[in-house]
């Protein structure tokens, strides 16, 4: 049997009822582990985290999914949420050293929505806490009830020329869906921007000088990701990278 690269998909804590439980919604899984072709466990996020240097020897490739929770504004000097603002510490305190860390280790990192803010932050960017209160910006917000509505194409984004993720997808702009409140202000001194929303804002990232697969986007890939070929061409890209690492790992 011809074993595939293992990448950590790193939960949300969440309270259902009285007790915390750790979870990925499924369809960060499915589309990890078919549009990436990838064997995935999904890590727990603790008060304390787990061993890094564990976490990192064991993973070819490691994702940070999207949330409804965002990042706690002191991570990167922004003003107190509002109140009833959904947060997660636990997630903060897991993700944020280990994404800069699994970077600079080598290991393929792709993150998604909240993730991209995280990568953004690591990496020394702040966030806007509502994109549509912003002068000049566009209400990046889902729309509809139903979650084909949310999740239904929104806007297009144009891909920077000879970045990336035009290389991968070879189009200079596709459309995309917008279920995101927050959004970049500024970016990250060590990031590359890789494809902007119509009104200026930045939907895609890289980490510049990382050494293999380093990137997020803002909207979500994940959903029917089968079906669109954005979507194909960056988990394709993800999981060659994983496989790259994979295959030096074992010889």
């Amino acid at each position: 049997m011809a074993f595939k690269p293992l990448v950590g998909i790193f939960c949300d804590r969440k309270m259902l009822g009285e007790h915390p439980f750790h979870a990925v919604g499924e369809k960060y899984i499915t589309a990890v582990v078919g549009g990436a072709d990838v064997y995935a466990v999904l890590v727990p996020v603790l008060e304390h985290p787990q061993s890094q240097a564990q976490t990192l020897a064991m993973f070819d490739g490691i994702v940070f999914t999207g949330s409804r929770s965002n990042l706690e504004p002191h991570h990167y000097g922004g003003e107190p949420s509002e109140p009833g603002t959904l947060h997660d510490p636990h997630r903060d305190a897991t993700n944020l050293p280990l994404m800069k860390a699994a970077v600079e280790a080598g290991i393929p990192v792709l993150g998604i929505c909240r993730g991209f803010q995280e990568m953004n932050v690591v990496f020394g960017g702040t966030l806007h806490q509502k994109v549509h209160e912003q002068p000049g910006h566009d209400d990046h917000r889902e729309k509809g009830e139903s979650a084909e509505s949310h999740y239904a194409p929104s806007h297009p984004v144009h891909l920077v020329e000879g970045g990336k993720l035009h290389q991968w997808f070879g189009k200079p702009e596709a459309m995309v869906n917008s279920v995101h409140s927050q959004g970049i202000k500024q970016m990250g001194h060590l990031l590359t921007a890789e494809a902007h929303a119509p009104d200026g804002l930045v939907e895609a990232i890289s980490v510049t000088d990382a050494t293999t697969f380093a990137f997020a986007v803002q909207w979500h890939p994940e959903w029917q990701y089968d079906t669109n070929p954005l979507s194909l061409a960056i988990f394709n890209a993800f999981g060659n990278a994983c496989r790259q690492r994979f295959a030096g790992r074992q010889g």
